[in-house]
């Protein structure tokens, strides 16, 4: 508080918030600041972000999506939806989200760089995984005889 009697706007005290690890007080500042400025994309990217960090990435996916319907180059929300996109395990959406917002930043902001090169990886690494095929039930490669394979299927 401010000695004149003047309070640090929401979003500031939502910020700090966020940086002392404290998401849902700051998801109150952050509402509180849209009350205060009105809904922006940078409010809807600050209140995405919070709700992420609390682990709830259905609310937080819809919210950042809102914010980039508002501002569709607003490099923060861009990066967080991409973030929301990789815990859901949408490795290859999430990088083309990055790859924007890496463009956007042109490459300033080390967590966005960190976040590409991540989801470059996870992608490359989904692309085929017989292991994983395996698990599934789905096929098994069967030798016949020397030289001949036959594709199965476990249906």
């Amino acid at each position: 508080m401010d000695a004149r009697g003047d309070g640090v706007d929401g979003m500031t005290v939502g910020h700090r918030l966020m940086e002392a690890g404290e998401p849902e007080l700051a998801l109150k500042a952050y509402l509180r600041g849209a009350g205060e400025t009105g809904i922006n994309a940078d409010v809807l990217s600050s209140i995405g972000s919070a709700n992420l960090a609390l682990g709830r990435l259905g609310q937080a996916e819809k919210i950042l999506n809102r914010a980039l319907e508002l501002d569709p180059n607003f490099v923060p929300a861009i990066n967080n939806l991409g973030v929301v996109l990789m815990e859901q395990g949408k490795s290859g959406e999430a990088r083309g989200l990055f790859q924007k917002a890496f463009a956007l930043d042109s490459g300033e902001t080390d967590s966005i760089r960190e976040n590409l090169m991540l989801a470059i990886a996870q992608s490359e690494a989904n692309v085929y995984d017989p292991e994983q095929e395996q698990e599934k039930g789905g096929f098994r490669l069967v030798r016949q005889e020397k030289g001949k394979f036959v594709l199965l299927s476990d249906l």
